[in-house]
């Protein structure tokens, strides 16, 4: 069971290394998505205990499953979705000043901008 999570966990944070790279900004989003879901995956395989749900009383001589790891696993999900939704609104936002998404043609027009700034700067 074990190695089955450690092997999704590996090809869902290789698969989100290998779309960070990528040159489209809405690719870039999902790699952080699928590294996130990967971390929140990661989380819970390292706390995978069977026992009893921890609600007192506790029973005595039994397993107990340790809460933390939920309570840690809902935190991170939460972080993701936040840092999601803050992505996804930077990459509108860049949309629809520049109607492009593709890196190579922002850093191109940054550099377009810098030049007419320093042209303006001159006269």
């Amino acid at each position: 069971m074990i190695v089955l999570f450690a092997l999704v966990v590996a090809i869902l944070f290789g698969t989100g290394a290998y779309l960070m790279l990528k040159r489209d900004l809405i690719r870039v989003v999902a790699g952080i998505i699928l590294i996130s879901n990967a971390v929140i995956l990661f989380i819970i395989a390292a706390g995978l205990t069977r026992g009893r749900a921890p609600i007192y009383p506790l029973p005595e001589g039994e397993p107990i499953s340790d809460p933390l790891v939920q309570a840690m696993a809902l935190t991170a999900i939460v972080i993701s979705f936040g840092i999601t939704a803050l992505l996804l609104s930077l990459v509108y936002r860049v949309y629809t000043t520049r109607e492009t998404v593709d890196k190579e043609d922002l850093s191109l027009a940054e550099a377009e901008d810098e030049r007419q700034l320093e042209v303006e700067r001159r006269a």
